[in-house]
């Protein structure tokens, strides 16, 4: 099935929509995000997994006031994570890309500050019905530099609320905890401090 989706950004304020193929095991989107921190920025992506919700590619494309940036992450079936980056321009943010082996046996990548990328684990992990704690290494995408890192996040059932799931989100590298409220099809509807969806 096709979705779309738009989703108002907390602070850092700006907006999100993604077009969404879903199907019982894969997920494929594109996206355009605008965002306003640490600059304004335009951010387009193009994202496809394989079975099982993994990460095969997340092809991403930044810009601002004179400069852009881009970037090509890969999985490789054997699990193995690769990243071409270009830089134009002057931006105060690290380069992009980064190490791969830091990322060594991540599943996911994570879209900084988009809503779209916490769907696959807890689609692959069946969490809407209940279950967790699940721990995971994801390939953190910061935005709108596009320097990759890992991030060690768990995730784990609250409860059901009505029409939607509530998963306890928590940051194993800080404090950040949330609930982040998904639909029937694993897709935020609300996610405190990050996103909420308006159409």
């Amino acid at each position: 099935m096709t979705l779309p989706r738009v989703w108002a950004k907390d602070a850092p304020f700006g907006t999100e929509f993604a077009q969404l193929t879903l199907s019982e095991s894969t997920l494929s989107a594109t996206g355009v995000a605008i965002g306003t921190e640490p600059c304004p920025y335009r951010l387009e992506y193009d994202l496809h997994t394989g079975d099982q919700f993994i990460t095969c590619s997340l092809q991403v494309r930044s810009s601002g006031l004179g400069w852009r940036r881009a970037l090509i992450l890969q999985r490789s079936p054997a699990g193995e994570w690769s990243c071409a980056t270009e830089a134009e321009g002057d931006l105060d943010l690290p380069p992009p890309g980064g190490d791969m082996a830091l990322v060594a046996g991540a599943l996911d990548c994570d879209l900084g500050l988009s809503p779209l990328t916490n769907s696959m684990p807890v689609l692959r992990h069946g969490l809407l019905a209940g279950g967790g704690p699940i721990d995971l290494v994801m390939a953190w995408v910061a935005v709108p530099e596009l320097a990759v890192s890992a991030s060690a996040q768990r995730y784990t059932f609250a409860r059901r609320v009505r029409d939607r799931s509530l998963i306890r989100f928590e940051s194993l590298d800080s404090d950040f905890r949330a609930e982040i409220a998904l639909d029937e099809h694993g897709l935020v509807l609300d996610y405190p401090g990050i996103a909420r969806v308006v159409a």
